[in-house]
């Protein structure tokens, strides 16, 4: 094998400017007690209503919390779907910031950050390239997707698993993970093809940046050199954040990918959007378009 290039699916992001993103940030956002000292907490209720607030009271039937938006109030504990307390962090000039919900990826390519057992996603990019992952414990997932071109009439299906192992180290602010991908196309013969990664991310789950090293497998043998990435997020509000995800390929001829995006991300889902751009291209081509949709499960 002379170039990994051939046996890398993934693709890597060039930061993009903040100022830009700032003017396409959403401006009305709910406002929370900003109290020192005391702990606030978020109820979901069965109907879909969601309370956030201080804890005031709480028995076997109830609790009592006192919410900027509706004042004093009880809820009864059968109504109750879920009850977390916030983290004080994610309070900001007085405003609830929920958790990302795709903290694990950035386009297509993983940081070292793990889910947490239960938790998943499913991520599905231009239509045809649908993964699904799932965390086994809190510090080893398995993941899985394909490109259903059968549903086009084709024979070959293109299917691969995605097994990674983190370790979050240095009070969760530095993470490390190993992983691979591997994969097959379903109705040919073939050896196989996919990649073995060590992979570092500095930060949070909001705000970080990542560092990793490659090598791929394909033809029957590994490639000679490795493909190194540098890939990153910034939050820059409660449902938007700049991604970066770049691939560089050393070699006889250095080369790489890189694109520049933006993930809009309420609640309930993500959605991403960037550009790609290889980097040993005429100046005149501004890149392909990227379009990505995430929804997390079992959070």
């Amino acid at each position: 094998m002379k170039n990994i290039r051939n046996f890398v699916p993934e693709i890597m992001t060039l930061l993009i400017s903040k100022k830009m993103i700032l003017s396409m940030m959403l401006a009305v956002t709910p406002l929370i007690i900003n109290a020192e000292g005391e702990d606030r907490y978020r109820i979901e209720t069965v109907d879909g209503t969601v309370f956030i607030g201080i804890l005031l009271e709480e028995d076997d039937e109830k609790i009592v919390i006192r919410s900027e938006r509706f004042g004093e109030l009880t809820v009864e504990k059968t109504d109750i779907i879920k009850m977390t307390k916030i983290d004080p962090r994610r309070i900001k000039d007085g405003v609830y910031w929920f958790e990302n919900p795709q903290p694990t990826r950035y386009l297509f390519g993983t940081n070292a950050i793990g889910l947490k057992k239960g938790q998943g996603y499913y991520q599905n990019a231009w239509i045809f390239f649908n993964n699904v992952n799932v965390g086994i414990t809190d510090n080893i997932s398995i993941g899985g997707g394909i490109i259903p071109l059968f549903l086009l009439g084709v024979s070959d299906t293109p299917v691969w698993v995605f097994p990674k192992f983190s370790i979050p180290i240095e009070k969760g602010n530095i993470h490390v993970a190993a992983g691979a991908m591997i994969g097959g196309i379903v109705g040919r013969e073939s050896a196989g093809l996919g990649l073995v990664y060590v992979v570092s991310t500095i930060g949070t789950s909001d705000d970080n940046l990542s560092f990793g090293i490659a090598y791929g497998y394909g033809d029957g043998s590994w490639s000679k050199s490795p493909v190194m990435n540098i890939s990153g997020m910034i939050r820059l509000g409660r449902t938007l954040y700049l991604i970066s995800e770049n691939w560089f390929f050393p070699g006889e001829e250095f080369a790489g990918i890189i694109s520049a995006g933006i993930r809009w991300a309420p609640e309930k889902f993500a959605v991403d959007f960037a550009l790609i751009r290889p980097l040993d291209t005429d100046g005149g081509f501004i890149g392909v378009p990227w379009l990505g949709v995430t929804i997390p499960f079992g959070r």
